[in-house]
């Protein structure tokens, strides 16, 4: 099963995040249902991985908190764009929140993130080299700022790949209160 931790997002802030699409070649748009902010993806894990990691997550303490998205960028892949996203506005409870998580999975075995944690949503993943309607893309949504995001909770999820897109399925829920 594959697994990831992360911040489901309001319905609201999702359907507005995907009308953010159109027509862009090459891209493949994140369905509303799918938008989530991840905390940390963990891939691949056994049964018994997975009860361990239930268990490391439920110890987590910490306060809820609010965020706020803003901002469109994006990620390349070998001098290629390979996903647009929508950032979030700097809050150090969310980093403090992800380093708990990181923290709490290199404890019990996982290893350690290669990558720099940067919070963001994705909202698609692209197949082709840019054209000239990524910079409109960008540049039309760089001023987008979402209203306050409560935090109350992190969420376990699993991940089914799809036909089209993968299938996510909120396991456990982890209340930070």
């Amino acid at each position: 099963m594959r697994l990831f931790v992360a911040l489901d997002l309001p319905w609201e802030v999702k359907q507005t995040l995907a009308g953010f699409a159109f027509n862009l070649p090459g891209a493949r748009w994140v369905p509303a249902q799918n938008m989530h902010l991840t905390l940390r993806f963990i891939g691949e894990a056994k049964r018994l991985e997975a009860e361990e990691i239930d268990h490391a997550l439920a110890a987590i303490r910490g306060r809820g908190f609010s965020l706020v998205l803003t901002g469109a960028g994006w990620f390349e892949k070998a001098g290629r764009v390979s996903a647009l996203w929508v950032g979030v506005e700097r809050n150090e409870s969310l980093l403090h929140l992800q380093a708990k998580i990181e923290t709490a999975l290199r404890r019990i075995g996982l290893a350690a993130e290669r990558r720099r944690y940067t919070p963001h949503v994705t909202l698609a993943r692209m197949d082709m080299p840019i054209g000239p309607r990524f910079a409109e893309f960008v540049q039309s949504r760089n001023l987008y700022r979402s209203p306050p995001i409560a935090v109350e909770h992190i969420t376990l999820f699993s991940s089914h790949l799809g036909d089209a897109h993968p299938e996510y399925t909120a396991e456990v829920e982890y209340s930070l209160g």
